[in-house]
């Protein structure tokens, strides 16, 4: 194994027009920094610095501090962020901080830029020690990752093939100072005592042990790419009706084993965290065997899986339905919508020119309406509207409705409704399978 310099880092950081070093301060990201600095002129963009605050600690305010003194010293800019930790009751602290931390990190990253994070082989022996006692599959069990996709960017690990102790030794050799965080001694926290009790114990009877741990994560992440790269062979011939949704039936036929991978791939793909095994299970089980007029739903932080006729939606956790209320508008400029709906957009022109509009939003609470269709065609429930278009209950609620007089002049990616010309656009809403149009926008605009 080569012995850890700058030079020995340099393939593993890709090229892009920035790379970030996330730098706490500590030893491991201090080392990275130093290397990076050193090789700031092979670099094929600019090097940057970031540290993230978490505030958990009375001195975070004196680390942030030495933070800015070595980047001064080593002429690296650097952009200081504090988190928000919400930690929940039964929430476990070490997870939020890191979700927290890559949701962070995440929103840093322009497009194709990078960020280098300072995890080591021992951090990867205790990653998959951790993923084994979790019960975690393949995926879990790959460990981290060398490279991956964050944001609009990539995410680094440069030193995955070095050892704590040979990150130690390249500090010293460099006169490196950190600090020192008292929570790592904390064997309170399962990371650390894996650190502190049980890794030990393992390199006394076997020295080895990390540098295995560490080979058997990678050869788990080969496996991992092997069932991603067959999953996603079939994901594009098990679309649904609608974008971004799954066939139920199609996933149904497949092999179990196969369909699970599917599943998760797809749920993956979509930016959302892979379900564990118990929801997974629910998924198949409640919403997949359920009736197709049913409602069913599986949650889990940041996702929802939802189920419409035959098509499997994956979708951020929808809000509260809207409180019933009517705005006034008069199509002169975008109407921005509460709720987070987004806006309604005019395409005015004098073939659709728009006056007196209300929107109604929570439908819910409203006296029923009926949309007349344009040509005589007879009127139709917003039910068998909404029903026809293939729009989901869960998502009924949410959709506007626009008025003209007392009579319902259109619903909001769905239909126009009556003889007047009408051309709204309703951008910004966060749901994909809902047309954008309102009917009677001219053929040339659309």
């Amino acid at each position: 194994m080569p012995e850890l310099s700058p030079e020995s880092l340099l393939p593993a950081l890709a090229s892009a027009p920035r790379l970030w070093v996330a730098y706490s301060g500590g030893l491991d990201s201090h080392v990275l920094l130093h290397a990076c600095a050193v090789l700031r002129g092979r670099l094929d963009g600019e090097l940057r610095a970031v540290h993230l605050d978490h505030g958990l600690h009375a001195d975070s305010l004196g680390w942030a501090g030495h933070c800015r003194g070595v980047c001064e010293a080593l002429a690296v800019p650097l952009t200081v962020r504090r988190l928000r930790i919400d930690a929940g009751p039964g929430d476990s602290l070490e997870a939020v901080a890191r979700a927290a931390r890559y949701a962070v990190l995440a929103a840093l990253l322009g497009p194709d830029e990078a960020v280098a994070t300072a995890q080591h082989r021992d951090d990867q022996a205790e990653t998959l020690l951790l993923a084994l006692l979790r019960g975690s599959g393949v995926h879990g069990l790959a460990a981290m990752p060398a490279r991956s996709a964050l944001g609009a960017g990539r995410l680094l690990r440069p030193l995955l093939g070095f050892g704590r102790a040979d990150l130690r030794a390249y500090a010293l050799r460099h006169g490196l100072e950190w600090v020192d965080d008292p929570s790592n001694a904390d064997t309170g926290l399962d990371r650390n005592f894996l650190r502190h009790r049980v890794l030990p114990a393992l390199g006394e009877r076997w020295p080895s042990a990390a540098r295995t741990l560490a080979r058997s994560a990678a050869h788990c992440a080969e496996a991992a790419e092997l069932i991603d790269a067959a999953a996603d062979e079939r994901l594009a011939a098990l679309g649904g009706a609608r974008p971004e949704t799954l066939s139920v039936g199609a996933v149904r036929r497949l092999e179990p084993a196969l369909a699970r991978s599917v599943l998760r791939r797809w749920l993956v793909k979509r930016g959302f965290r892979a379900p564990d095994r118990v929801r997974l299970h629910q998924i198949f089980a409640d919403v997949m065997q359920a009736r197709a007029d049913a409602d069913p739903l599986v949650g889990w932080d940041g996702c929802e899986v939802r189920r419409y006729r035959d098509d499997l939606f994956a979708l951020a956790p929808l809000p509260a339905p809207p409180p019933a209320q009517v705005i006034a508008w008069d199509g002169a400029g975008p109407l921005e919508l509460p709720n987070a709906l987004g806006r309604l957009v005019p395409a005015q022109g004098p073939e659709c020119p728009l006056s007196e509009l209300k929107v109604l939003i929570g439908s819910r609470g409203m006296p029923p309406l009926r949309c007349r269709r344009p040509g005589g065609a007879p009127s139709r429930s917003l039910k068998d509207l909404f029903q026809q278009a293939g729009v989901p209950p869960w998502l009924r609620v949410h959709v506007p409705l626009l008025q003209r007089g007392g009579d319902l002049a259109g619903v909001a990616g769905v239909a126009r409704c009556g003889e007047s010309p009408l051309a709204v656009i309703w951008e910004g809403h966060p749901w994909t399978g809902l047309g954008v149009f309102i009917e009677g926008l001219p053929p040339a605009a659309r």
